[in-house]
């Protein structure tokens, strides 16, 4: 039962992460596009620490971690470049 919840959950981040990813090339504007790309992030982190609980590997927390940090550097830059484009 609760294994089947999680692929459930999983499977709801997968569509999440394609229907940001449609936000992210329809995006009228560079914030938009911005925050879009955050939040595929954010699934896809939460896809990895799935992946690690569901294949009982702690090795990809790792990597879930570094990915969170390079993208909220990604982000702030990303914001920072955008806030001296007025």
């Amino acid at each position: 039962m609760a294994n089947t919840l999680y692929n459930v959950a999983a499977i709801i981040a997968l569509i999440s992460i394609g229907l940001t990813f449609i936000r992210m090339l329809l995006g009228p504007t560079a914030a938009d596009r911005a925050v879009a790309l955050d939040g595929m992030t954010i699934i896809t982190i939460s896809l990895i620490v799935y992946i690690a609980y569901y294949m009982n590997r702690i090795i990809y927390l790792d990597i879930a971690i570094v990915y969170a940090l390079m993208s909220f550097i990604g982000v702030v830059a990303i914001a920072r470049y955008l806030e001296g484009r007025k």
